[in-house]
């Protein structure tokens, strides 16, 4: 049984897409799948299309930057030190004009296990909806 893990500054499982860098901080499969937590570089332009989860709750952490946080009934504008939690079933989108950063708690999230399979993907694979649908949703995570 493991008893602790340390990492570091600029450490752990590392994903550099287009629109954002993480690092994996907290794996799921470290906490037998109860949550994980990524820190996330948003870059400039930044946004994350409307979704919701049925099962996950995600918790934002603000460390730098401003962070606009859709929701259906307004919009939420989220700075260093502010702290937003989404809920199941909540309809979410953000988006980050100028970049900033933040970390990301998953409960009942497997989200580090979904940017390790984007990471393997081919920009073929990406472009077929049904099978980014398919594996969306088998990361709890479901678009319009």
């Amino acid at each position: 049984m493991q008893t602790r893990e340390i990492i570091k500054k600029g450490e752990g499982e590392n994903y550099n897409y287009s629109q954002d860098h993480c690092f994996v901080k907290v794996s799921s499969e470290s906490t037998n799948g109860e949550l994980c937590m990524v820190e996330d570089t948003l870059k400039p332009g930044f946004y994350l299309p409307r979704h919701h989860h049925k099962i996950m709750t995600e918790i934002f952490y603000i460390i730098d930057g401003e962070v606009e946080f859709i929701f259906d009934d307004k919009s939420v504008f989220a700075t260093t030190g502010d702290t937003i939690t989404v809920y199941p079933n909540d309809w979410h989108a953000a988006r980050c004009e100028k970049g900033g950063k933040m970390l990301t708690i998953f409960k009942h999230g497997k989200f580090d296990m979904y940017l390790k399979k984007l990471s393997q993907m081919s920009d073929d694979e990406f472009k077929n909806e049904t099978l980014m649908k398919q594996i969306n949703e088998t990361f709890d995570i479901y678009n319009e």
